[in-house]
């Protein structure tokens, strides 16, 4: 039942202008290729622009897909991860095709380091480290943290409700398609692969069966909350920064298995937490700050993909981790401004 407080406080964010409304959509576009090619230290500090302007269309585009998706059906968070899954599925499998191609990463820094082929599935030509590499990072960095990071600047009544309208959403759609193409068209990346017919339609069957699962209705009916608190958001953010640590850290087969193991434990805790009273936005923040710590702490450990100074990388590494820092709390700060202080939690 909605209250003639919150009827008023959607007619004046409907009334807002238009600039205004777009700010978040705008902010989506470029922090979800900041996320996902900048976050862990993928390329220098003076590149990191030219990167988010060229692979905003894609990766923003996506991201911004997804949240109106999920937003306009009610699916919630369920929806936006098992979208972001086949998003990720989508992009190393069909766009550029990372997922198949061997010698995709072969004239990087990475080229040495790579213990991909020990894991290597030739049935299904693909590496099951880099599988969990390339499709967990899209999942957890591309999609789900710029989501939760950009809309906790949000008030609670905009939040949760759609930024675009029919016009607005076509031309994010065609930016997307426009931005993929560009991609798959860049012969550098892919270093003229293709993957065969098979993998084409096995990756497109995967993606088209995660969009099935996330449009299921059950994810748009809310049970009731459980009797136990929900925890601190300390919690589920130290959880999601050690599980990505693990995860990144670990190669070979018996990496790949731990890993499996990480995530499963990672996603039950989170579904069962979700689930208890008290579960918010803080929570959200803090799950979503892990991945992006992690992710920071992970730019000091591992090269650009091209060969730079020790100093310009440690440089690009800092300034990474001052964006993080910076961003993460004025998130916090506007969550306090708009809710107030944390309630008490129990450790549930």
């Amino acid at each position: 039942m909605t209250s003639h407080g919150d009827e008023r406080t959607a007619l004046d964010g409907d009334r807002q202008p238009m600039l205004r409304r777009l700010v978040p959509v705008v902010a989506l576009l470029f922090l979800a290729p900041w996320a996902a090619e900048c976050s862990w230290g993928g390329f220098a500090g003076t590149d990191m622009l030219g990167v988010v302007v060229v692979l905003a269309p894609m990766y923003g585009g996506a991201a911004v897909l997804i949240r109106e998706a999920a937003r306009r059906t009610g699916g919630g968070w369920p929806m936006i991860v098992l979208l972001a899954a086949g998003f990720g599925v989508l992009q190393a499998g069909l766009v550029d095709q990372s997922l198949f191609n061997p010698d995709y990463l072969a004239d990087t820094e990475f080229a040495e380091l790579s213990a991909a082929d020990r894991t290597r599935v030739p049935v299904l030509g693909i590496s099951a480290q880099e599988a969990i590499s390339f499709l967990g990072n899209h999942v957890a960095l591309t999609i789900c943290a710029p989501i939760a990071i950009v809309e906790s600047y949000l008030s609670p009544a905009r939040r949760l409700r759609p930024w675009l309208g029919v016009p607005g959403l076509v031309v994010v759609a065609v930016l997307y398609l426009l931005g993929s193409l560009l991609v798959f068209a860049d012969d550098s990346g892919r270093k003229g692969f293709l993957a065969s017919p098979g993998q084409l339609v096995g990756a497109a069957s995967v993606v088209l069966a995660l969009v099935v699962l996330a449009a299921l209705p059950r994810w748009r009916r809310r049970p009731p909350p459980a009797p136990a608190g929900a925890p601190r958001p300390a919690r589920p953010g130290l959880l999601v920064l050690l599980g990505y640590l693990v995860v990144s850290m670990l190669s070979g087969w018996i990496g790949v298995a731990v890993s499996v193991i990480v995530v499963a434990v990672l996603v039950g805790l989170l579904v069962r937490w979700a689930g208890h009273a008290g579960w918010g936005q803080r929570q959200v923040l803090a799950s979503a700050a892990g991945a992006l710590v992690g992710a920071a702490v992970l730019a000091y450990l591992v090269p650009p993909y091209s060969p730079t100074s020790p100093t310009q990388a440690l440089v690009s590494d800092v300034i990474v981790s001052l964006l993080v820092i910076a961003m993460l709390a004025g998130a916090h700060a506007r969550l306090r401004r708009h809710n107030g202080p944390a309630p008490a939690a129990r450790a549930g």
